[in-house]
């Protein structure tokens, strides 16, 4: 299992342990992260998981795919860590992994 931490606004964190192969939206909706609101279920066709890669983490976390890319044209504040969290893929390297998750999805 793999351990990923969301930080949500406030600063409250919360550490999930995650299946290799899942996705980190996958991870944050089984055990109920708030700020993750997923509502295609992890199809990339909404921004409703968008989360800020932690900046030690972008590169392990990988780069956007240009469907991802223009999907996070609808997120809210985008930044240059943004992520969709339904197109990261939980696997041993991301063991340890800290994403935030923004004031407000969409």
């Amino acid at each position: 299992m793999v351990k990923i931490t969301y930080i949500d606004p406030e600063g409250t964190a919360r550490t999930v342990e995650a299946e290799e192969g899942s996705t980190v939206m996958e991870a944050a909706v089984r055990n109920g992260i708030p700020g993750i609101e997923a509502e295609c279920g992890g199809a990339c066709s909404c921004a409703t998981c968008h989360v800020y890669v932690d900046e030690e983490w972008e590169d392990a976390a990988g780069s956007p795919q240009p469907m991802e890319e223009d999907m996070l044209d609808f997120a809210y504040d985008v930044r240059p860590n943004s992520r969709l969290s339904c197109q990261i893929r939980v696997r041993f390297e991301l063991d340890g992994l800290v994403v935030r998750t923004p004031t407000r999805q969409g």
